[in-house]
């Protein structure tokens, strides 16, 4: 089988990676490592010609030396010593020495024969076999292993890659573990510029890189210092959001990510740092973190006609949002994640009014409210006034929310796919209940482009035109990519109904 040739430049240093197609992803990410003299907790990011990232994987295409990618690390522990130092003398020779000799041997090995030698190759495959059956059987009595399945706790999803709804303790812990080795991470000016931008791309980050991303959001707007926020309770707040985010297919953790990266955006593209309190940029991006915590991926219709155990607590009114409340605020009742608890009463009783009122604004049936006090102040608009800073916080965090079709559309697609999964599977169960069938999630009525193309024109411009009237730097950010994606789904539209008719 001919082996890959990879050409990539590392601080313009020409390097050249070798490697079988089927060899596993684990050693081609090495491979890269090594060049990068990188560290095991480093992250790594690879460019093809055009700025995109790519993932670096087996499947990578094989390009030439005039066509070089370009690999950097974007994010590295810029305050460990070298690896070894400290033990030097203890040992009696230079641990970090012996090791780059190591790694120069390895990479030799790989390079020269382009494949893993077998033998290890196999205890890799077996290894993974393992850890995949540890993370997919139910019940492993036969090892006296038991995951913890209480009634109630651990239902598991009935169609979401049958994965259980909520994270299990062994998948938390070893995300934790792997954000904590990688919390001294220093992300480059380019990550930190790029985090700004609606046309961020998700979808190249793993869960722990982007709790440290969330962690740079919180440094960057200046949080840390001016609210007195110790970043090991920031470190753990971020874990419990992470592990009450739950196994669904679209209101997950990246779900929250997504919506905190706009509203971040959003903060530093309209100078909202010279118009409003830091407290209430505090409350705007704490809310977006939080907005959806524990959604289990059944919309308020459901839980209101399933007679659910939310609807029921909260007398059918935003139970959903009610409960992402009422989470948050249990988090941030524990000292250890408790992110406000070097503030004083009145600061406290202020953010929590503030997310209160942001995360319940997340209610669409609340949208056309909202939408028309919003519209009703707009002309005589005072950053001063209180009542209409509310109102545009609770736009912001509108806008944030539903702002997929804001980014470029090769990331934007697979978050309407993921979607339409979450709805047609809420749909199913609701015939398999005998419930009223929520209409737009019906997967025997709605396709995708027909899903989109009302939404865009009755919901997303209505809004997003506003906020652009308010902040006209927001036009070629928001309002231009939405007419693309109209244009795009318009045209997907037309294409059905044509071969429909053939």
């Amino acid at each position: 089988m001919a082996t890959r040739i990879i050409y990539f430049t590392v601080n313009g240093r020409p390097e050249k990676a070798e490697f079988l197609p089927d060899c596993p992803a684990q050693d081609v990410k090495d491979l890269f490592r090594v060049a990068a003299e990188a560290g095991p907790h480093d992250i790594l990011k690879l460019y093809n010609t055009n700025g995109s990232i790519i993932n670096i994987s087996p499947h990578l295409e094989p390009n030439n030396p005039h066509a070089c990618y370009k690999l950097e690390v974007v994010a590295a522990d810029c305050n460990r010593k070298p690896l070894g130092e400290e033990l030097t003398v203890a040992l009696g020779f230079d641990l970090s020495s012996m090791e780059k000799r190591l790694q120069s041997l390895e990479k030799k090995i790989l390079f020269e024969s382009g494949e893993t030698p077998t033998v290890v190759y196999e205890m890799k495959t077996q290894v993974e076999m393992f850890r995949e059956k540890l993370e997919s059987v139910e019940h492993l009595s036969w090892l006296g292993l038991f995951k913890e399945l209480s009634e109630g706790k651990c239902k598991p999803s009935p169609f979401y890659h049958k994965r259980t709804l909520r994270k299990n303790r062994e998948e938390c812990e070893r995300v934790r573990d792997k954000f904590l080795q990688m919390s001294t991470l220093e992300v480059t000016d380019e990550v930190r510029q790029y985090l700004k931008t609606p046309t961020f791309d998700n979808w190249q980050w793993e869960d722990t890189e982007i709790m440290v991303l969330l962690q740079v959001m919180y440094t960057d707007l200046d949080f840390i210092s001016t609210f007195n926020i110790e970043v090991e309770v920031l470190q753990q707040f971020l874990y419990e959001v992470y592990r009450r985010y739950n196994n669904i297919p679209f209101h997950n953790f990246k779900h929250c990510f997504c919506v905190t990266q706009m509203m971040y955006g959003l903060i530093w593209l309209t100078d909202l740092r010279t118009k409003m309190e830091s407290i209430d940029l505090l409350i705007m991006l704490t809310s977006a973190v939080c907005h959806d915590l524990d959604h289990t991926g059944y919309n308020n219709a459901y839980q209101i006609n399933a007679r659910t155990e939310l609807a029921l607590r909260y007398n059918d009114i935003s139970p959903l949002e009610n409960h992402h409340c009422a989470v948050a605020f249990e988090i941030l009742e524990k000292k250890e994640s408790n992110i406000f608890r070097n503030l004083t009463t009145e600061q406290y009783k202020r953010i929590r009014e503030g997310m209160i009122k942001c995360i319940l604004a997340t209610d669409m049936t609340r949208h056309n409210e909202i939408l028309n006090k919003f519209k009703s102040i707009l002309s005589s608009f005072d950053f001063g006034n209180k009542d209409h800073k509310d109102v545009l916080m609770m736009i912001m965090i509108k806008v944030s929310d539903i702002s997929n079709e804001a980014r470029p559309m090769d990331v934007a697609e697979p978050w309407l796919d993921c979607l339409l999964q979450e709805f047609f599977n809420q749909s199913d169960m609701e015939k398999l209940e005998g419930l009223p069938v929520t209409p737009f999630m019906d997967r025997d009525k709605v396709t995708k482009p027909s899903s989109q193309t009302g939404f865009i024109r009755f919901v997303l411009f209505p809004l997003f035109i506003e906020l652009a009237n308010l902040f006209p730097c927001l036009e070629q950010h928001i309002i231009d990519p939405v007419r693309k994606a109209l244009d795009y789904y318009t045209e997907m539209e037309k294409a059905l109904d044509k071969e429909k008719q053939t």
